[in-house]
């Protein structure tokens, strides 16, 4: 007889895949095992193989979901009834703000993305392309002349962007949301006015 699905099935799929996040940043995707996650999780081996049939599995789930949450997010981020300066503004601070508790995530996604099978590393790659468009269009639009015949200055300076972004959990101390909108704000004025404005 099938195992019934319980009620909280999809609540507790997600505590597994938080606890995963943090055990992967820490301990490394290669070097984690089912049992330590199932310990970490406070549950038994056979029951996390209940929700997940193996590392793999709970990884692409883990970076899918991460990844097409984030992309869904800052697509809401659309610029209406915004100048162009507000609206890449907007986007900064989205993004900066969008990674808030999910430091753990954001570590995995860097180191281990390349773990998974070519069609995984497509679609995960693909919500990472969506952003990095939305994001170069943004620049594009505050100085469309600069960037018309230059996209190699347009992808160098989203990809700039982006670097100033991703890695400020890495510094950070304040991981507060009026830290996170304040260093938005400097990046925003980095990049439309330069150092000395």
């Amino acid at each position: 007889m099938a195992r019934t699905i319980a009620k909280d099935y999809s609540e507790k799929r997600g505590q597994i895949l938080k606890t995963a996040a943090k055990v992967f940043a820490e301990h490394g995707f290669d070097r984690a095992s089912m049992s330590q996650l199932a310990k970490a999780c406070g549950i038994s081996k056979a029951n996390i193989y209940h929700y997940y049939g193996g590392k793999d599995a709970l990884l692409y789930d883990l970076l899918d979901r991460y990844l097409e949450d984030l992309r869904d997010r800052l697509a809401a981020v659309n610029g209406a009834g915004q100048d162009p300066q507000q609206h890449l503004r907007a986007l900064i601070t989205e993004v900066l703000l969008a990674y808030q508790g999910a430091d753990a995530e954001h570590s995995v996604q860097s180191s281990s993305l390349r773990a998974l099978p070519p069609e995984q590393q497509k679609t995960l790659r693909g919500y990472q392309r969506d952003m990095v468009l939305q994001m170069s269009a943004a620049v594009r639009s505050v100085a469309p002349q600069k960037f018309a015949d230059d996209k190699i200055a347009l992808h160098e300076t989203t990809m700039s962007v982006f670097g100033m972004l991703n890695w400020h959990y890495m510094w950070s101390r304040d991981n507060s949301t009026e830290a996170r909108t304040s260093y938005a704000a400097r990046v925003a004025d980095l990049v439309l006015h330069g150092i000395t404005a």
